[in-house]
């Protein structure tokens, strides 16, 4: 996508800021529906394709997200290394259809991934490497290291370390209870997010916040449960934005339609202590080149403190950013990545980008 195009996405519309949401075409290639399983009882896996050649970046997103809060990510990511994206949505987000949308155990969600991939590339597929944020990046650890997908030679962990999550674990209940429960449109819930700080970049939120949030009918939406999403372990301590002009309001709405959350993470409680548990040394034990990255140094626990100080991990901490590292710092993310990837070899400099690092030098 083009800076003329990024700009326009992101410009002020009679002098405000413009939220409507954005298509997934701007960012990715292609968008495929895999089927996985037997053909009498076949799960459903959106899955979101970018780049032609070189190694494959395999993106899981947190919880309560989707593929799409890789999106800006994707295009920075391609624009400076030769690679191929593919950023799934997990089970029971975005808009995958599973049989057992409830069973959020490592287990599954690793063979989900692995299945993926062989769907997509048969028994051979390219070079890996899994990169995973919060859940996603706990999911990206279990599958290494459960060695399911055996063309994997790198991996990539965004802002999960398991002391800080095991200790955020207890604060959840308190993020459910402060989270709009719907919104009057799609445009509102972007501008809530962003004001919120749950997504601080304008332009992931407007392309990312399509898949966290779905339209139904008032009717539908009065049956769904009242408890909201949890879009990750890692709560924020930003400023609280809860407006309520940007909250669906039944008893007044005009509409015939609000925008509720697409999960219930709240029902997946009894997998929060299986999906960190014993990370850190996991991630310490994956033989093969590793990176981690974090929003802030005291995410770090005292097992990945001691392993970077041995030098068994490469590690950067982000500018200040919050939880959602990808979407907020998309280009500092992907400048991260790129290194890794060139310095193991994994990936060459784009032409493009060689030449335009020749010229400023």
């Amino acid at each position: 996508m083009s800076n003329l195009t990024r700009l326009t996405i992101c410009c002020e519309v009679g002098g405000k800021l413009d939220y409507s949401p954005v298509s997934w075409r701007e960012y990715y290639d292609e968008m495929e529906d895999v089927n996985v399983g037997p053909a009498d009882s076949r799960d459903v896996f959106r899955i979101y394709k970018a780049g032609s050649e070189g190694p494959l970046l395999v993106l899981l997103h947190g919880g309560g997200h989707s593929a799409l809060s890789w999106a800006v990510f994707t295009t920075a990511i391609t624009r400076r290394v030769n690679c191929r994206v593919l950023a799934m949505d997990l089970r029971g987000h975005g808009d995958t259809l599973v049989r057992q949308s409830d069973d959020f155990s490592t287990q599954t969600m690793s063979s989900d991934v692995a299945n993926v991939i062989q769907a997509c590339y048969g028994e051979t597929p390219p070079p890996i490497i899994l990169i995973g944020h919060g859940v996603g990046g706990a999911i990206a650890v279990h599958t290494v290291g459960n060695m399911v997908i055996p063309t994997t030679v790198g991996l990539v962990a965004i802002d999960v370390v398991e002391g800080s999550a095991m200790e955020a674990l207890h604060s959840i209940q308190n993020f459910l209870k402060g989270r709009p429960k719907s919104f009057k449109s799609m445009d509102h819930a972007i501008e809530w997010s962003v004001k919120s700080g749950q997504i601080r970049n304008l332009e992931s939120a407007k392309v990312s916040m399509v898949g966290q949030i779905k339209r139904c009918e008032v009717e539908e939406a009065d049956t769904l449960e009242q408890a909201s999403p949890v879009p990750d372990v890692v709560v924020e301590r930003s400023e609280e934005f809860y407006d309520q002009s940007y909250v669906n309001d039944k008893e007044n709405a005009a509409s015939e339609s609000v925008y509720k959350w697409r999960i219930d993470l709240s029902k997946s409680e009894k997998y929060w202590d299986g999906w960190f548990r014993g990370t850190s040394n996991l991630f310490l034990a994956c033989n093969l080149p590793k990176l981690l990255l974090l929003a802030g140094i005291d995410r770090l626990d005292r097992d990945l403190t001691i392993g970077q100080m041995q030098g068994r991990f490469m590690m950067q901490v982000l500018p200040p950013c919050g939880h959602a590292v990808q979407e907020d710092k998309p280009e500092r993310v992907a400048e991260a990545v790129a290194s890794f990837l060139q310095r193991h070899k994994f990936a060459e400099a784009r032409r493009e980008t060689r030449s335009s690092n020749s010229l400023s030098q």
